[in-house]
């Protein structure tokens, strides 16, 4: 049942993915076993078809076929920085008011002045993790096609559980082929309908990309579990109507044509669903969050069945530095890497002891950033911890257990409160309640004299700010301000956007990552995003 975290992916087996190399050398996509020759020895048994689909999920999670580290899917970068949700939250986090890094790795710092190029190891990481994992997801649909289930002599019940688990993996496939979209916009563009092996693919426009995506999670619609019933960090019917609320919300970024009506469709779909909003805020990013309300799709995580040095590991030991204590947080240290501008502290008031969402560390920290470098400068966040809601610690003091809330209730509430203020449908009234819900969460017993809002409170600009106070540090804020507008212009400026310390405007073309510059010179097929 859902609440049981019985993760899909502790199950992974080595196993052989017939792979090619979408965006050709770059990725260095190779097989996983190179014991294993042929599909027929891995698919198998209705039990293998389910490992190999361990394999998908974990590819958001893990970073090869050994953790923490060792035997890395891919290549050309440190096999901790290839970590697909590390790499997410690096692109939608750092760009942006909500997290300035202190490192210096080759790359790493053009994320705080928005002044990455082509070249950059970590554009190309996340870029290469995206298509690494389709390439695998394309394999195992291939591998579960009407075709070949007939082929191996399933009976009709069998083939119905892989017709779910296939549903499964064209959903992974739609999410990533959604930060693509998301994050580099024209991409290279494949489906199991293309050939095996290396070949250098076409490129998708961004409006077609975004008219596949809605195509396949329609499609699968009826075909995935129903909500809430699947495994725990499993992709249920849920998950699909929350990716297409957000594909809905953001089209008129992506297409041109807004959208928000299908928006607000969606997210009454959920909504209707059954989930409830965990009590305790905090609860949402503790080492036992599988057993908290609200959450949607997961990417899980264990201490000791799924090491990584990317995924939750990173959000916590890069949060932890100064005069901050490890063992608060469940870890044996801290990496000293994160905090947030003076900006976004303020859009939690004069008082931020009203809003419990405000996870400030401040002892020994400045507001103030006049050295990005300097860990201490900027207010450090305490969010995510692995500590468990009774105040125990993790099963591992390096590897958290605490999961990542991808999806989660009140990021669907936020999203069709915004969806109503903007197309002047749905039920504004509902709105208000869905908004002073999460703020009664947040404010407790100040609500009624400090939290609560009225009709005439819910514009643009105070959804943004409250998707600001309700979703920091969990990778939505960079796709939030460009659909905003305030992403590169000087409508909004913050510390060291730009590249100075009290933040200017950008060049436009940073609202799309560019497509590698390896990838380009591997692929005469594709063009580069405007600006590079």
């Amino acid at each position: 049942m859902y609440t049981m975290k019985n993760k899909i992916w502790i199950a992974v087996v080595m196993i052989f993915i017939m792979a090619f190399s979408s965006c050709t050398e770059d990725l260095d996509v190779q097989p996983l076993d190179d014991d294993a020759t042929t599909a027929e020895t891995v698919y198998d048994s209705v039990a293998s078809y389910r490992q190999v689909l361990a394999k998908l999920y974990a590819g958001y999670a893990l970073t090869g076929q050994q953790g923490p580290a060792g035997d890395a899917d891919i290549q050309g970068i440190d096999e901790g920085f290839s970590n697909y949700l590390r790499q997410y939250w690096v692109a939608q986090v750092l760009p942006t008011d909500v997290g300035v890094v202190a490192w210096a790795d080759p790359g790493l710092p053009a994320y705080n002045y928005q002044s990455w190029g082509s070249s950059n190891d970590f554009v190309m990481a996340m870029y290469s993790r995206i298509f690494y994992e389709i390439t695998l997801t394309n394999e195992f649909i291939r591998e579960s096609s009407e075709g070949k289930l007939s082929s191996r002599g399933f009976s009709e019940s069998q083939k119905e559980r892989i017709r779910t688990f296939r549903a499964e993996a064209r959903f992974l496939r739609a999410l990533s082929y959604w930060h693509a979209l998301d994050l580099y916009g024209n991409v290279p563009f494949v489906t199991e309908k293309d050939d095996v092996g290396a070949f250098q693919p076409e490129q998708i426009s961004r409006e077609d990309l975004f008219t596949y995506i809605e195509e396949e999670l329609k499609a699968i619609e009826d075909e995935m579990a129903e909500p809430r019933q699947n495994e725990y960090a499993r992709a249920d019917q849920a998950a699909v109507w929350t990716l297409l609320a957000k594909l809905y919300l953001n089209a008129e970024v992506y297409t041109g044509e807004p959208r928000y009506e299908d928006c607000i469709t969606y997210c009454n779909k959920v909504m209707d669903a059954g989930y409830t909003l965990e009590d305790e805020y905090q609860d949402l990013f503790l080492a036992d969050n599988h057993t908290a309300n609200g959450i949607i799709f997961p990417i899980a995580f264990d201490g000791n069945h799924s090491q990584t040095w990317g995924g939750t590991t990173f959000i916590i030991s890069a949060a932890i530095g100064g005069n901050m204590n490890p063992t608060n947080f469940g870890v044996a240290g801290g990496w000293a890497g994160h905090r947030v501008t003076k900006q976004f502290v303020q859009k939690f008031g004069q008082d931020t002891t009203w809003d419990s969402r405000a996870m400030f560390f401040t002892d020994g920290q400045s507001l103030e950033i006049n050295d990005v470098a300097i860990f201490q400068q900027g207010y450090a966040v305490s969010k995510f911890k692995n500590i468990t809601s009774t105040g125990q610690s993790g099963s591992n003091s390096t590897f958290p257990d605490t999961d990542f809330p991808m999806f989660r209730l009140a990021d669907v509430y936020l999203m069709y409160a915004e969806a109503t203020v903007r197309s002047g449908a749905g039920d504004e009234a509902r709105a208000v309640q869905l908004i002073n819900d999460l703020r009664e969460r947040a404010f407790g017993d100040d609500y009624s004299a400090h939290g609560e809002i009225t009709t005439g409170d819910l514009d643009k600009q105070f959804i943004l700010d409250e998707r600001a106070r309700e979703l920091y540090w969990e990778g939505h804020r960079r796709t939030d301000l460009i659909r905003y507008g305030h992403f590169t212009t000087s409508d909004y400026t913050w510390a060291w956007k730009g590249g100075i310390q009290e933040g200017r405007a950008t060049d436009d073309h940073y609202r799309l990552y560019p497509i590698p510059a390896s990838d380009l010179n591997a692929n005469p097929k594709l063009t580069q995003n405007e600006g590079y």
